[in-house]
């Protein structure tokens, strides 16, 4: 839940994500497709709180976590509701965004969520206190770094390396993503992209969404017991923005 890109490329869209977690952490269940009450979803499965980090809905919407809002917090447990639960709630609702700005977040952990949603891109921040809702252009690609993790210097250097990567990669592949969110850094192996904090926290996987019409792919590389894996969901066009 800390490290996430947005690259168009083609009639496709990627979506990929790095989860940063305490080593105390249970392992997350590799990807499969769950019956919701709006459509199937796609996810991996968090091994503790059954939630999850990432998640592509039948009908091509996607969604997607990272720790804290705009600024580092400090947890103050018990919290009312698992962030990845929360998740849940909203890929699964009929419109994302609407879910977002009508489910009271009171006594939920502050998160940025970004929404692939009927074609609409949203970062969507919950604070403790406000939401903020923010359109971005979908042509464009984006980073974003946890704020919980990584500080203002930190972000703008990693925005540094990607920005630096594209002008090498105009259409990347599914490859060139992963290979770029396993090895991109300088070598602090603090704020790498895989990064490792003394073994206390470190990047346990690397989930990357390619979106089209037609279908989601996931690929789900589980980097601590060092398997991959693909899944896929076919998009029903009559849930289509629904």
């Amino acid at each position: 839940m800390c490290t996430v890109t947005f690259i168009p490329s083609g009639d496709k869209i990627f979506i990929t994500s790095n989860r940063d977690e305490k080593h105390w952490r249970s392992n997350a269940l590799s990807p499969l497709v769950y019956p919701g009450k709006t459509g199937g979803l796609l996810f991996p499965k968090d091994g503790d709180a059954g939630g999850t980090w990432i998640a592509a809905h039948e009908n091509g919407n996607a969604i997607v976590f990272l720790n804290g809002g705009f600024v580092r917090h400090t947890p103050e447990p018990p919290y009312r509701r698992s962030r990845g639960l929360i998740l849940l709630y909203l890929i699964d609702s009929p419109d994302m965004e609407t879910a977002f700005r009508d489910l009271p977040l009171d006594n939920i952990e502050p998160f940025t969520a970004v929404l692939w949603n009927t074609g609409q891109l949203l970062e969507c921040r919950w604070t403790g206190t406000q939401k903020y809702i923010k359109p971005l252009p979908v042509t464009e690609p984006h980073i974003w770094s946890s704020a919980t993790l990584y500080d203002e210097p930190v972000v703008e250097k990693r925005k540094s390396w990607f920005n630096k990567w594209l002008l090498q990669h105009k259409q990347p592949s599914p490859d060139d993503i992963l290979h770029f969110h396993q090895f991109t850094g300088d070598g602090d192996t603090h704020n790498d992209l895989r990064m490792n904090r003394n073994g206390q926290v470190f990047t346990v996987s690397v989930t990357l969404m390619a979106l089209t019409d037609e279908m989601t792919q996931m690929h789900y590389l589980d980097l601590k017991n060092n398997t991959a894996f693909t899944q896929q969901l076919t998009v029903d066009k009559s849930l289509a923005g629904r």
